[in-house]
């Protein structure tokens, strides 16, 4: 039997006509305060919402030993107790399509001193068709739109001709272990779809982000000798950090051999992110503690990105007098994560052009990102396609973080559109 087909006029309206509930729905969920290690809450409300709808949930707690040896796993040091996955299940009653995963995240990251946001980052207020908090775009809207996107069909009398799997995952933020936790769980779909907020167009690459921590001992002294003896832990910490920002030059480089990224302007970024050093104002730091996330190209092995950075680190430490004696330690502590390039996908980039052209009236355009998504499990370790389209953000990671709110409804729309499309629809009560 085919999959039955609905106008795609009547599935816009659909979503028109709960955007009100959808809304609502994502002002709550941005009142969560999801950070790393505070999930749970916010999951247990996804959770509810999935099975409000009528889907099977399954709510698990994420077991770093079950993953450890996978492939894609990034190494880590803060506790899992309370770091929960949440996937819903849509089942057919006769299975014609093709199945697809719609992932998200849950986490959020820290919103830095409250004094600099405008409005509390966790009260969700809409202004001038934005809707401000911190999680807002990134990506709780898009959270919101895979849900709503199959509310809208369901309203309609129809579902989805196919498996279709609802993650709400945790660790996308630090290191992607929630979304590889799934494929060790058994979720596999034949596409799957992420609406992360980097705008409606098609991600047709993205880098993968390594992260590290540097420990650099000093020898403290009395700061009014520090001319004569000791040595200062973060004057030597700086030693390091300017040989790799050096190395960043290098890398940034060789984006001239690379068919996505050469014409990107900086598409490898060494953030200094953390740092943290000394005791008192008048004493030598003994101990300076630095991390930093640096990415690597598609295609460019792990192996040769680590070499290359700890090689970094022990040259800088040998040209230094005192650190050739007190070599800096370095480990990894989050992303370990390889880059993705979006290929042999044709047929499900053909049905998000037509969806997309069909919402917005124009030609779906693609860009490569310097940051990364979880597309990669799905593409690299599950032979599966992953498409990363979704809405209009403002400041994300940032202060006054804000997704545009027609972007979330047009993309919502869009969801519909390519479930129908590629999942195909059957009525939900069996015809007699």
């Amino acid at each position: 039997m085919m999959p039955e087909r609905i106008a795609d006029e009547a599935i816009l309206r659909a979503v028109d006509d709960g955007f009100a509930r959808q809304v609502a729905f994502l002002q709550d969920l941005v009142r969560f305060p999801s950070q790393r290690g505070e999930e749970h809450p916010a999951q247990s409300f996804m959770a509810a919402a999935y099975e409000a709808d009528g889907y099977a949930v399954d709510m698990w707690r994420v077991d770093v030993d079950e993953i450890r040896d996978l492939p894609g796993f990034s190494p880590v040091a803060v506790s899992y107790d309370d770091a929960f996955n949440v996937v819903a299940t849509h089942t057919p009653r006769n299975a014609t399509g093709r199945s697809l995963i719609l992932n998200g995240h849950i986490d959020v990251v820290p919103t830095g001193p409250l004094d600099r946001w405008v409005r509390d980052p966790y009260d969700p207020v809409i202004e001038d068709g934005w809707m401000h908090g911190r999680g807002a775009g990134d990506m709780k809207a898009g959270l919101s739109a895979c849900l709503y996107a199959l509310s809208a069909l369901r309203s309609l009398g129809y579902q989805p001709a196919a498996n279709v799997y609802l993650q709400s995952v945790v660790e996308e933020e630090c290191t992607g272990n929630g979304a590889l936790a799934c494929l060790q769980r058994g979720y596999r779909a034949d596409a799957a779809f992420i609406p992360e907020p980097l705008e409606p167009r098609l991600m047709r690459a993205q880098v993968g982000p390594i992260w590290f921590r540097v420990e650099v001992d000093g020898d403290p002294q009395h700061a009014s000798g520090a001319f004569s003896a000791g040595a200062n832990a973060i004057e030597k910490a700086f030693v390091i950090i300017q040989a790799l920002k050096q190395l960043e030059i290098v890398w940034n480089a060789r984006k001239v051999d690379d068919r996505h990224f050469h014409d990107h302007p900086h598409p490898i970024r060494f953030n200094l992110g953390k740092i943290e050093g000394g005791e008192w104002t008048s004493s030598v730091p003994a101990r300076c503690v630095f991390e930093m996330r640096v990415a690597t190209y598609p295609g460019q092995r792990l192996e040769d990105a680590r070499a290359e950075l700890e090689a970094c680190i022990a040259d800088a430490a040998r040209a230094d007098p005192f650190l050739a004696n007190r070599p800096p330690k370095m480990t990894y502590n989050g992303f370990m994560a390889e880059g993705y390039v979006l290929e042999g996908a044709d047929e499900m980039e053909a049905v998000l052009r037509r969806s997309h052209t069909a919402v917005w009236g124009e030609p779906l355009t693609e860009h490569v990102t310097s940051a990364t998504t979880d597309a990669r499990f799905f593409g690299l370790y599950a032979d599966t396609p992953a498409i990363v389209y979704g809405p209009i953000c403002r400041m994300p990671h940032g202060y006054d973080e804000a997704v545009d709110l027609d972007s979330v409804r047009k993309v919502t729309q869009t969801i519909a559109l390519f479930i129908a499309d590629w999942c195909g629809l059957e009525p939900i009560e069996a015809k007699p």
